[in-house]
C-alpha cells in the first residue's frame, strides 16, 4: 500500500481508547487543557505534531544496509520527533496547527524534508544510523536516550537553515558554561535570515537532559518533577519508554503519561513532483497513547527549547522553582554538583556553575 493512502481506518486507529472525560488538567508541552471542554483542541494539538515511525522500502542505508527500521529503530524515531518538535517552535511556533489537506507553509516543508527516509536528509534514520556508529552504535542497534542525543547534537551542525545549538547535559548536570559559550560564540553556517527577537550572538538552544531516575523501576520520588517538566513553556517532551521499546512523551493527565508511538511500520515517503511531501502519514490521527507513569523505565532524556536568551533565563527561573519544590538545591562547581548525586539543571550566573540535585 501506498504511504500516502494509509488512513485512520487502514492503520487500526479505531482501537485506540478515546481521551478519558476528567476534570483534571491534561498538560502537552508547555500548555494546559480542560478535557472536559477543549477535547477537540488536544486532539487538534496532539496531530499536529511531527509523528515519526517505523518505515520501510527506503534506500538501503550506506549503500547496502537495512531498507527498513521495523524492530530496532524506535528509538531513532523518537529522537527525530523531539528535534522535529524544536524545529516546529523554531520555524512554525509552538501554536501553529496541522490541518489535514490545507495548503503547507514552506517552512513546514522544509521542517519535513529535513527527516525524509534518505541520505542528503539532515535527520534522516539514514544520517541518525551512520552517525551512531561513531558513538559505537552499529546500524541496526538499538539505542539508548543518551545516545540519539549525542547523535543528533552532531547532527545539528549541518543545519545551517535551522541555527540551533544542541547542549546535552554530561553526568546530568548542567554547566552554564558549556551553553554560554558554544551558544554566543558559534557563527552562522551559511545564510540564514534571524527573527527579530533573536540576537546575533544567541542561536536557538535544544536542551537535552539524559537522567536515570531509578534503578529497575522509576523512583516514585521523581514522579511529580518530571510531570512539572511538561509544564514549562520550553517543554519539548521526553524520550524513554519501555526497555527496548522506545516512546515519545508529550505530556501527562492524572498519572498517566500521553505519547506518540514509533511501532507502526509504514511505507516510505517521495516528494511529489512540485517538491510537496504527502503528509498525513506523519501526523498521528487518532486519540493519544497513554500509560501510568509508574510503568516507564528510568532512563529518560528531557528537552527544552529555548529560542532566545530570555526564554532561557525564563527557564532557569521555572526550573528552580520546580526543582526546589521537592529536590535540595546545590551551588558550585561542577566537580562538586557531580559528586552530591543526579543533578538537573541550573541558574544563570555567568561566573559561576551551577545545578540542582536529585538525591536517592
Amino acid at each position: 500500500m501506498d504511504a500516502a493512502t494509509l488512513t485512520y481506518d487502514t492503520l487500526g486507529f479505531g482501537e485506540f481508547e478515546d481521551f478519558p472525560e476528567t476534570s483534571e488538567p491534561v498538560w502537552i508541552l508547555g500548555k494546559e487543557f480542560n478535557a472536559l471542554t477543549e477535547k477537540d483542541d488536544i486532539l487538534s494539538d496532539v496531530t499536529s505534531r511531527l509523528w515519526f515511525t517505523y518505515r520501510k522500502n527506503f534506500p538501503p542505508i550506506g549503500g547496502t544496509g537495512p531498507t527498513s527500521d521495523t524492530g530496532w529503530g524506535c528509538m531513532l524515531r523518537c529522537g527525530q520527533m523531539i528535534l522535529g518538535e524544536a524545529l516546529v517552535c523554531r520555524h512554525l511556533g509552538r501554536d501553529w496547527r496541522w490541518v489535514r489537506g490545507q495548503p503547507p507553509r514552506g517552512e513546514y516543508i522544509g521542517i519535513l524534508n529535513a527527516f525524509l527516509d534518505k541520505k542528503d536528509s539532515y535527520y534522516s534514520l539514514h544520517q541518525i544510523a551512520q552517525m551512531g556508529v561513531g558513538e559505537g552504535k552499529s546500524i541496526g542497534q538499538w539505542y539508548g536516550p543518551n545516545t540519539v542525543a549525542q547523535v543528533l547534537k552532531k547532527l545539528t551542525v549541518f543545519d545551517s537553515w535551522s541555527r540551533l545549538a544542541v547542549h546535552v547535559a554530561m553526568d546530568n548536570t548542567v554547566v552554564m558554561k558549556e551553553i554560554s559559550e558554544p551558544t554566543a560564540n558559534s557563527c552562522c553556517l551559511g545564510a540564514c535570515a534571524l527573527a527579530e527577537e533573536e540576537t546575533a550572538l544567541w542561536k536557538p538552544l535544544v536542551l537535552l537532559i539524559p537522567l536515570r531516575l531509578g534503578l529497575s523501576d522509576i523512583n516514585k520520588a521523581y514522579i511529580e518533577t518530571l510531570k512539572q517538566c511538561f509544564q514549562l513553556p520550553q517543554s519539548l517532551g521526553v524520550i524513554g519508554g519501555k526497555p527496548n521499546s522506545a516512546h515519545y512523551f508529550i505530556g501527562y493527565v492524572g498519572e498517566e503519561l500521553i505519547y506518540l508511538d514509533p511501532h507502526t511500520t509504514q511505507s516510505a515517503v517521495e516528494p511529489c513532483e512540485d517538491s510537496q511531501v504527502p503528509d498525513d502519514t506523519y501526523h498521528c490521527q487518532h486519540p493519544p497513547c497513554r500509560m501510568h507513569i509508574c510503568e516507564i523505565d528510568p532512563s529518560v532524556a528531557v528537552g527544552f527549547f529555548c529560542r532566545t536568551e530570555d526564554d532561557f533565563d525564563d527557564w532557569c527561573m521555572r526550573i528552580r522553582k520546580v526543582q526546589y519544590a521537592v529536590f535540595p538545591m546545590r551551588w558550585g562547581n561542577a566537580a562538586y554538583a557531580t559528586s552530591i548525586g543526579r543533578t538537573v539543571h541550573s541558574g544563570r550566573f555567568w561566573d559561576k556553575e551551577c545545578s540542582l540535585s536529585f538525591k536517592d
